[in-house]
């Protein structure tokens, strides 16, 4: 038996059905980073993502709303040679953090390398994501402490 108070979350790939609650998440997840808001800029960006499929998204769905994300773009390890996944973007609203929703959307991910014979998964965060430096290493990800990271832009 459910109990009333309980809630079902489903972890599941993205569709252009999900891309207004997908878009609130992302939006959410940019500002988070100190970037301005802009949903108009945030559906034109994941619309094309999903139609052109270049990247994998998964999205939490707790009774019909969605409250987590988490996308994933396609690399290729050249000394191992084959697919390395790059998990570029993870989150979770606030009101639904500390249910173990970022855990699920990782293991979805790990899947995802499972089904495509990937090699893995890698990722980067601020040091000063302490939430995120918690929780990768309990879900096995381990920091890399032999390479630099280097980056190059143009803005």
């Amino acid at each position: 038996m459910i109990q009333k108070n309980q809630t079902m979350t489903i972890i599941k790939k993205a569709s252009l059905a999900d891309i207004e609650g997908l878009v609130a998440l992302f939006n959410a997840y940019r500002v988070f980073y100190k970037k301005e808001s802009d949903t108009a800029a945030a559906k034109a960006f994941l619309t094309d993502r999903l139609q052109q499929k270049e990247s994998e998204i998964f999205v939490a769905d707790v009774d019909g709303e969605l409250v987590g994300f988490t996308q994933l773009y396609p690399l290729f390890s050249s000394t191992r040679m084959k697919r390395l996944w790059l998990l570029n973007d993870l989150f979770v609203d606030a009101k639904f953090r500390g249910k173990g929703i970022s855990i699920q959307l990782i293991d979805a991910a790990k899947e995802l390398c499972r089904q495509t014979n990937a090699c893995g998964l890698m990722l980067e965060t601020e040091m000063s994501n302490t939430i995120g430096n918690q929780l990768y290493p309990r879900t096995g990800f381990e920091l890399d402490k032999e390479h630099n990271h280097y980056e190059w832009t143009t803005v």
